[in-house]
C-alpha cells in the first residue's frame, strides 16, 4: 500500500530554492519531489547512526 502524503509548508532562503529547482528539473523532477527524494536520501544515509 502506497503511502500517503501530507502537505507541509516551509520558509527556504531563496538561494536554496534557486539550487533545488536546478537540480529538479537536470533531474527531471517536480520541485516537491525532488526534495523529497533529497530528505529521504539522507534520512537513509543518518539511520543507522541512531542506534
Amino acid at each position: 500500500m502506497k503511502q500517503l502524503k501530507k502537505k507541509v509548508s516551509i520558509t527556504l532562503d531563496a538561494d536554496v530554492i534557486d539550487e533545488i529547482r536546478r537540480f529538479a528539473e537536470e533531474d527531471d523532477r517536480s520541485f516537491s519531489q525532488y526534495i523529497n527524494l533529497v530528505l529521504k536520501e539522507y534520512l537513509e544515509k543518518y539511520e543507522p547512526q541512531k542506534q
